[in-house]
């Protein structure tokens, strides 16, 4: 979908920072997860902008968007590209890291924020215990420090079929997609770089204090130790919900994209 690559480019205080920008109305941030792009969203984008305006960015060091010289964290360069646009209280929707990085903003930019939306995400601060998926972040460290870069995309495209499936339970254009993102963004990136990303801390102990609605949505296929992370999340909001997308992995947003779309549509309705 060529609209979907149409980007527009944000001068941050430490180079240009792109996004997509469609549709009108009550405004709509797609944040994706780590290694990919905006492209993520490719059957997200056209549903929400037809009722929404959508605002899809690349965040720094992914995609078309610049690299870190300097100490950066993801929400604040959301901030500042929804304040450029002028635009907020925004709903920001996140998958995997795009996920930790909407909690993130929620805790450190509360007026910016309407609601959120994770998927396959809690707050920034969690990590994996299950044993196969830290195997595979293994893998993911081992491939990189030997310069394997085809190893690590291969990894890359194993985590999103997970622990119980082979990628044949994907289809073709899933894995041929994330692997198409993955390698625009590795390519950016040098393995000698220095990384300059500060943390956001006490994200567990803020839960409480998000005032707006959050919603956990999950394929049911995730590892149990994320979903019950997620449910960790809702459960200490004032207001917090969860839905399931049954037979989806990581990427729900791209296995069952008419589900996971009524999902996201119902609850922007109910806002």
């Amino acid at each position: 979908m060529n609209a979907v690559s149409e980007l527009r480019y944000f001068t941050s205080s430490d180079g240009d920072l792109a996004y997509h920008d469609s549709g009108t109305g009550d405004p709509v941030v797609l944040l994706h997860s780590g290694f990919t792009d905006h492209r993520l969203f490719e059957d997200q984008i056209p549903a929400l902008a037809a009722h929404h305006r959508v605002i899809a960015p690349d965040v720094r060091g992914h995609g078309s968007s610049a690299n870190a010289t300097a100490p950066f964290r993801w929400a604040d360069d959301l901030a500042a590209l929804l304040r450029h646009l002028d635009t907020g209280p925004a709903v920001l929707a996140g998958v995997s890291m795009g996920g930790a990085i909407a909690t993130d903003t929620v805790l450190e930019h509360p007026d910016l924020v309407r609601a959120v939306v994770v998927c396959g995400a809690a707050t920034s601060e969690f990590e994996y215990t299950d044993p196969w998926t830290r195997g595979i972040q293994a893998e993911f460290a081992r491939t990189l420090g030997a310069g394997d870069v085809e190893g690590w995309l291969d990894a890359f495209v194993r985590a999103a079929a997970g622990e119980h499936r082979g990628l044949g339970a994907l289809g073709p254009d899933i894995p041929r997609r994330l692997r198409e993102m993955a390698l625009h963004t590795i390519s950016k990136h040098t393995p000698d770089e220095k990384d300059r990303r500060v943390p956001v801390t006490g994200t567990w102990d803020r839960v409480p204090t998000i005032g707006v609605p959050v919603l956990a949505v999950n394929g049911s296929l995730e590892p149990a130790d994320l979903t019950a992370a997620a449910e960790r999340l809702v459960r200490g909001v004032r207001d917090g919900r969860s839905a399931t997308v049954e037979g989806a992995g990581h990427y729900a947003c791209m296995e069952r994209p008419e589900v996971f779309n009524e999902i996201l549509l119902g609850f922007l309705r109910t806002l």
